[in-house]
């Protein structure tokens, strides 16, 4: 007897690993497109909607996409065609598929904002016979304008589907030993290559406004947390904490990173390195707000050393991080 029952495919896994986003090329408007999605998000502004729909609309994407591009081109990986996010977040993916992919798991990846989308991967795992899904956020320490907005998009897509697969999400792993053993043989790495004493390292964490903090955010505590922990791993130099990349004229979490390297060289600090614990991939973050800018600050204030220490990246010991994380879960 022939069933008339519809092809189903099932018995699978599907381990999608979320980055923040990145805009598809350098151009104006690829980049206002990127903003857009990004500064349209509640959990990323936390102002009245409606004005501030009015103020980005009518000032924000008029100038800032002009700013954002020639940041982006700064850094953009012009021989691969993208930004170095996209292409070390598709290398974590292939290289985590590696290591735990087979028949029954399959790897991806996804972005908060832009390409390719957490909704379409989402929708392609469940195609593909995925009954399970494990969400990987890259972000090691929680933020509600971090991982709590990738788990949003995630429920909004389930929300519309008739079968939902069975749920995990990894919240956070601010603490993982092997998160921070990566960190400290990434600081030890450098430091082998350089052949100047650091009389300092910055890590430098991405900002939130004050305010979210003072609502009950935990990501001020989990920066402090990964700081104090890879200092008692790596205590031949000391290590401070800060916070970059702050947008608007409210407070933000301080100290700020860019005025701390115009003030080191003052306090006699002058051979700086600096990492960002915070961040999964090199980014324009990093590479340009950090490297570029942020040199550029430090040596005009009197600095004489300044090196960023990679992101952990597509590294051997990052990899295996995720796999441990996913693995908990499988």
């Amino acid at each position: 007897m022939k069933s008339d029952h519809p092809k189903v495919n099932y018995g699978k896994t599907g381990v999608l690993i979320i980055n923040l986003g990145t805009p598809d090329s350098t151009s104006w408007l690829d980049i206002r497109k990127y903003l857009k999605e990004f500064l349209s998000d509640r959990r990323v502004i936390e102002v009245n909607p409606l004005i501030w729909q009015v103020i980005l609309n009518l000032f924000i994407l008029t100038f800032r996409p002009s700013k954002t591009a020639k940041a982006y081109k700064e850094i953009w990986m012009k021989d691969k065609n993208m930004s170095p996010l996209r292409y070390f977040t598709e290398s974590q993916a292939q290289k985590l598929s590696k290591q735990i992919g087979n028949e029954k798991i399959i790897v991806d990846f996804a972005m908060r904002y832009g390409n390719p989308s957490i909704k379409s991967k989402i929708n392609e795992l469940h195609e593909k016979g995925c009954e399970n899904l494990i969400i990987l956020p890259l972000y090691p320490q929680y933020a509600a304008a971090t991982t709590a907005t990738v788990c949003d998009e995630v429920y909004r897509t389930l929300m519309k589907m008739r079968w939902q697969p069975n749920l995990k999400i990894i919240p956070h792993y601010e603490s993982e030993p092997l998160y921070i053993n990566a960190i400290n043989n990434s600081i030890v790495k450098k430091i082998n290559e350089i052949n100047w004493k650091p009389d300092l390292i910055v890590a430098s964490y991405h900002g939130i406004p004050k305010k979210y903090f003072e609502k009950g955010d935990p990501y001020h505590c989990y920066c402090h947390k990964t700081t104090r922990l890879i200092s008692e791993k790596y205590s031949d130099i000391k290590i401070m904490t800060t916070f970059q990349s702050r947008f608007g004229p409210q407070e933000w979490l301080q100290p700020y990173t860019d005025k701390t390297f115009e003030a080191l060289p003052k306090e006699g600090k002058k051979n700086i390195l600096v990492i960002c614990p915070g961040f999964s991939s090199d980014c324009v973050e990093t590479l340009e707000e950090i490297s570029i800018q942020g040199k550029e600050s430090f040596i005009k204030s009197g600095g004489e050393n300044f090196e960023m220490i990679p992101c952990l990246n597509d590294n051997e010991d990052h990899i295996s991080l995720f796999k441990h994380l996913i693995s908990k879960n499988l």
